[in-house]
């Protein structure tokens, strides 16, 4: 009697050890931690990346949305539209040199008046990606977020920065400074003057830009360790790295 009651005590306080940890386990759930040793968890993997590409999309936009952000950084300077290159020397020979240097400054002007519209179209994306999305971006290659914001974010971008474009460029004097550009190759023999959307071409070319800078960014992140600023940072890149 005296072991059968010994029994039903153990069984019992085995029966509330277990709801326990059923509960401190649900708890742990709640606070949003890790609870397996040695592994990240989805929420720390999701919230590692994120903060990456926040601190990786606020440097690109930084970094190009500034007086020569674009100008003076060679891999992504705007250069005259295809359809005038050709005719460049041409016009430099006719005494033209300075009018298309002030043109192509003009160019970059408008397009760092558009880079900082991109700020919050990369944090809603960051926003909405999932766990799946940050996981294989995670395991991906040295680039895999910055393609991933060319498939979702690209569209939106071109539709943010055309009315920027379009203002900065009355502004600054594009327009004005193109037609004078063009007309001046008047006097240049056999050319034959093409139609050009100017606001694409400078729209096309700045988000061209910001997405080359956020790769140099990520690639930065994932390969640099003091180009992570927070711990989370250096724990989940860190547990990548290995």
């Amino acid at each position: 009697m005296i072991r059968s009651r010994s029994v039903s005590l153990l069984a019992l306080g085995l029966l509330t050890l277990c709801s326990a940890c059923a509960e401190l386990e649900q708890t742990l759930n709640t606070l949003q931690l890790p609870i397996t040793n040695g592994v990240l968890d989805e929420r720390t993997i999701a919230a590692g990346l994120k903060e990456a590409l926040q601190v990786g999309t606020g440097n690109a936009v930084m970094l190009t949305g500034t007086p020569n952000g674009y100008f003076n950084t060679q891999a992504i300077k705007l250069l005259l539209p295809e359809q005038l290159q050709s005719y460049e020397k041409g016009l430099r020979t006719l005494g033209y040199g300075r009018q298309v240097d002030e043109f192509v400054l003009s160019l970059n002007r408008a397009a760092e008046r558009a880079a900082p519209q991109a700020q919050h179209i990369f944090v809603t994306a960051i926003a909405d990606m999932t766990f799946a999305d940050a996981k294989q971006i995670l395991n991906g290659g040295h680039t895999a977020a910055t393609d991933y914001f060319r498939v979702k974010t690209r569209d939106r971008l071109a539709a943010a920065f055309r009315p920027t474009v379009e203002q900065a460029m009355n502004e600054v004097g594009v327009t004005r400074q193109y037609k004078a550009l063009t007309g001046y190759l008047k006097a240049v023999p056999f050319v034959k003057r093409e139609a050009l959307d100017l606001d694409q071409y400078v729209v096309a070319k700045s988000i061209d830009g910001l997405f080359l800078m956020l790769s140099r960014e990520e690639k930065n992140i994932r390969l640099n360790p003091s180009a992570r600023v927070s711990d989370l940072l250096k724990r989940v890149f860190s547990h990548r790295a290995a």
